[in-house]
């Protein structure tokens, strides 16, 4: 059974954060939803420029217009990254909080897998998070406010699964990226961790995995049941949050997945 929807503790007031790969239902927009709810100014990124806008059009509806802004956002091109904390930047002075939520998974055996599979993956999955870390973290080294960085990786990134090796690969770099970049950033008052989820499930997964997948994943969680996406969303709540002021470089596990 899926718990009741925690409710909002003012945690954020006053904060700015930027948060890629938001439109549409999953991990993402639950994210953006729970940043606002906590009191954040929230502005998304996303490739999909018409969810882009609805998602903004949708969320601003419920939290005002102030409070919302976004911009088409591929992670893979340096002037689009740029562009969204540009935007964020204009809009409220500041940033505060990031979180590198794009990512792209696919199925494939390694022995059938193309070198464009296995790139195309990389670039958006690892690659795009550095993008993303290093823009976020060149503009909070020089504010000199601090801030935090949120990155989602995931339990694949430690537990082998058929058909997953790019994508396995890339969660893997996206934890030692977290890892690093917190260390440099520990010296201009900035934190990095990341978020690793077994199994959330949005309409985007639904469409890439085989039902008898998501029967076998679902099986293996000590709930019985997969994630909702604001149960998530909640973990990087915390991470983005004032309670979570000692932690950096660390990996959170969001899972009830046992061996």
């Amino acid at each position: 059974m899926t718990p009741p929807y925690v409710p909002a503790h003012g945690l954020l007031v006053g904060r700015t954060a930027v948060v890629t790969a938001a439109a549409g239902a999953g991990i993402g927009g639950a994210t953006a939803r729970r940043l606002l709810e906590e009191g954040a100014r929230v502005v998304i990124g996303d490739a999909h420029a018409r969810r882009t806008k609805e998602t903004v059009d949708e969320l601003a509806a419920g939290f005002g217009a102030d409070r919302v802004a976004g911009r088409a956002c591929d992670v893979t091109d340096e002037e689009q990254v740029a562009a969204l904390y540009d935007l964020a930047e204009a809009r409220h002075g500041r940033l505060d909080i990031v979180v590198n939520n794009a990512g792209l998974g696919g199925t494939a055996e390694l022995v059938d897998m193309t070198d464009e599979q296995w790139d195309r993956v990389i670039d958006v999955t690892l690659n795009g998070t550095f993008r993303c870390t290093r823009a976020a973290l060149r503009r909070m080294k020089t504010g000199g406010s601090g801030g935090v960085i949120v990155n989602n990786a995931s339990v694949i990134g430690w537990r082998a699964q058929a058909g997953q090796a790019h994508y396995a690969a890339a969660k893997a770099g996206v934890m030692a990226l977290t890892r690093c970049a917190a260390m440099e950033a520990a010296a201009y008052g900035v934190r990095v961790n990341a978020v690793s989820p077994s199994l959330a499930m949005h309409p985007h997964l639904v469409k890439v995995t085989t039902p008898e997948l998501l029967e076998e994943l679902t099986a293996r969680e000590a709930f019985g049941r997969y994630a909702e996406p604001w149960e998530i969303a909640n973990v990087i709540v915390f991470l983005a949050s004032g309670y979570s002021s000692y932690m950096t470089g660390e990996t959170v596990s969001v899972s009830s997945q046992h061996p």
